[in-house]
């Protein structure tokens, strides 16, 4: 697979985790059927992507990338939609899972 793809398949990953995240609020413990059948779908969605992303980008990159990104995209979907402000620590915690994204995909040796 070419990484164009990689790339691709790691972008719908992160959009699927986020918006499977987001579902598992909706869906109230999964108390809830259509939210939480979403979620699951959505959750299994994800998982594909990311195995895909594996096959064409290294694990390392594909994986940190995908992990840092869902929680920050998770954040600012809370805060935006539920008006979820994080903290200080927040914050500070957010940030370094940026920097460390950051520095995995671009100052690592991860080939």
């Amino acid at each position: 697979m070419k990484p164009f793809f990689g790339y691709l398949f790691l972008l719908i990953g992160i959009s699927c985790g986020i918006a499977s995240n987001s579902l598992a609020k909706v869906s109230e413990g999964f108390s809830k059927f259509i939210p939480s059948f979403f979620c699951i779908l959505l959750m299994s969605l994800t998982m594909f992507c990311i195995a895909k992303a594996m096959n064409a980008l290294p694990v390392g990159f594909a994986y940190s990338t995908y992990s840092g990104l869902t929680v920050t995209g998770v954040v600012l979907f809370a805060l935006v939609k539920y008006n979820q402000v994080p903290n200080l620590y927040g914050i500070i915690g957010i940030t370094f899972i940026i920097i460390g994204v950051f520095l995995v995909n671009y100052l690592g040796n991860l080939k």
